[in-house]
Order: structure tokens, then C-alpha cells, then sequence
């Protein structure tokens, strides 16, 4: 009679383990990012430190939601097609943001634009843009 291969014996506990570990990251990357949003969104800022591309992706929030200083539009900007590695954190964005509409009056790159908070989805008729706290400023 053979011993059974160590697969066998302890692959089950180092996947449970390993499951475990997962959720755990995703749950700490969820607090994070709320944590943040409810900073941005209460006080305006600070944007720094903020959470990290992959950890906001991990935790569910796919989207950052910019405002532009200049005509008041809010857009949204999707963090997986974002040509920066993972562990850039999300307030270094914030200098590369531009207003598609106010550049194109001015005619240069109009880039007054102010982070507001990382969403799950998109901006729609049915899912608005996030106010700030206590009410529009």
C-alpha cells in the first residue's frame, strides 16, 4: 500500500485558505475605496492617498467620476482601460483628466477637472452623478 501524495492530504485546506485570503483582500479593498469615496464626497478632498487602480477594480468600482471645474459636466472614466499600472494610485489621475467640451472652445487642453468618487457603474438618467455632502457647493 502506497502514502497518499501530499495534493491529496492538504490541496483541499491550502484552497480553502487561499479562498479565504481572497475574499479578504476584496473586502479590505471595498473599505478602502468607501472610505475614500465618503472623504471626497464629505469634504471635497483631500484626493491623496487614495486607493490604488487594482484595488479599486478588485473591490468592484470600475469607474471614476470626474467633474469639470469649467462647465460643471460630470463623466465618467473606466480604471481597465487606464494605460497606467495597477498600483498607480487613483489621485495621480486627476492631472491627465480634460474636458472633451471646454478644450474644444478654447482650443487647447482645458484640464480643470476635480476627482468626485469611484463608481460602480456608469453615469445615466437612472444612476446620476454623485453630490457632494451636504448638498451642492
Amino acid at each position: 500500500m502506497g502514502t497518499k501524495s501530499r495534493e491529496i492530504i492538504y490541496g483541499g485546506s491550502v484552497r480553502a485558505a487561499a479562498d479565504r485570503a481572497m475574499e479578504a483582500r476584496k473586502q479590505a479593498d471595498r473599505l478602502a475605496v468607501e472610505a475614500w469615496n465618503k472623504r471626497m464626497l464629505g469634504f471635497q478632498g483631500p484626493a491623496q492617498p487614495s486607493p490604488a487602480l487594482g484595488d479599486a477594480i478588485n473591490a468592484g468600482f470600475g469607474y471614476l467620476e470626474v467633474k469639470c471645474l469649467g462647465c460643471n459636466t460630470h463623466q465618467t472614466v473606466a480604471l481597465d482601460i487606464v494605460r497606467r499600472p495597477k498600483t498607480t494610485p487613483v489621485h495621480e489621475l486627476e492631472r491627465y483628466m480634460r474636458c472633451r467640451q471646454c478644450s474644444e472652445v478654447r482650443g487647447y487642453a482645458y484640464k480643470r477637472s476635480h476627482l468626485v468618487a469611484l463608481r460602480a457603474t456608469k453615469i445615466t438618467a437612472s444612476d446620476p452623478p454623485s453630490t457632494w455632502w451636504p448638498g451642492e457647493r
